[in-house]
């Protein structure tokens, strides 16, 4: 079974992290016209008519200069600019989770959900595009040193900070999150159920997977059940890790997991979840085709745990 979201990590760009120092190199490549440059306004990047736009280095504004890495012979960039741009035209420059219709399944010239897909969509370029916007992300968060509140300066191609001060490094980090398919019942019987619950902002109908951020000096495991006794009131046994997927919004890494529950009687005393619910297959590709029971997105992991509990893909989508 393809899981939908392997797309966005699928084929992964060179790195190049040995050579973000190497100033000369890095002149040399910037020089060459086949790079390709994606232009970020604070945290935001603004889509043209064909899809998302990455621009030669020639034509690049000026800016912080981040090396993405190397895909065949072509060397990807971005370039981090301030971030009025994007707040005088916001409906034209769009955070990470408005860019990813442009980085779920289609790839090249054609037409997808109604619009023009461009060579600068589709899942080849999401890795690049996760990295590039989890990179501005950060610098956006750190303008000042955590030690003493200097002010802090770009060097290995946007990749650390320093403090100008006392000459703190800082690097980019991410935060753990689990989420988690917890189930219940005999596995594969026609009454094994699934839990998902719904946040209060969410439309009429939407529900997920449940997810939190691992604590400080957790596992994975224990934060699984943890998370899921906190938010529904179920305890949970085994945990077995199913995959991951790098989640830039702004900063996390999220860990999937199937969980077995313990016990199934539901307890809403997180002000986070309106509502938490048991489904069986039947129930879920019933309430899914008719829209009752809308799911999580294709290109969300949380879609991919689901549908591996379920044994195929599922109709209707966010």
């Amino acid at each position: 079974m393809t899981f939908p979201h392997l797309s966005l990590v699928a084929d992964p760009h060179d790195r190049l992290g040995l050579l973000r120092s190497d100033a000369a190199w890095l002149e040399e490549r910037w020089a060459d016209p086949t790079g390709r440059v994606l232009v970020i306004a604070g945290t935001r990047v603004r889509p043209g008519p064909d899809g998302l736009e990455w621009m030669s280095t020639a034509d690049a504004p000026d800016g912080v200069r981040v090396l993405l890495g190397a895909r065949g012979e072509v060397t990807w960039w971005a370039v981090i600019v301030p971030g009025e741009a994007a707040s005088a035209e916001p409906e034209r420059w769009l955070p990470l989770r408005g860019l990813l219709p442009f980085l779920g399944a289609g790839q090249g010239d054609g037409q997808r959900d109604g619009r023009r897909v461009g060579p600068g969509d589709g899942p080849g370029v999401a890795p690049l595009v996760f990295h590039a916007i989890g990179l501005a992300e950060w610098h956006w968060a750190h303008r000042f040193c955590p030690r003493c509140g200097g002010s802090l300066v770009p060097r290995a191609a946007g990749h650390e900070l320093v403090c100008v001060d006392c000459g703190k490094p800082q690097f980019p980090r991410s935060d753990p999150a689990v989420i988690m398919l917890i189930a219940a019942g005999e596995p594969g019987a026609p009454d094994e159920r699934c839990l998902l619950g719904r946040n209060h902002s969410w439309p009429e109908g939407r529900f997920s997977t449940l997810a939190g951020f691992c604590e400080p000096g957790e596992s994975l495991e224990d934060a699984v059940r943890r998370e899921v006794l906190e938010e529904t009131g179920v305890g949970v046994g085994e945990v077995t890790y199913f995959g991951n997927q790098p989640w830039p919004l702004p900063s996390s890494l999220m860990l999937g997991f199937h969980g077995r529950a313990v016990s199934e009687q539901i307890r809403l005393d997180d002000d986070d979840v309106e509502d938490a619910r048991w489904f069986t297959r039947e129930e879920m590709r019933r309430q899914a085709a008719d829209g009752t029971l809308v799911l999580p997105g294709g290109v969300s992991i949380s879609r991919s745990l689901v549908e591996d509990w379920y044994g195929g893909p599922l109709p209707g989508s966010w």
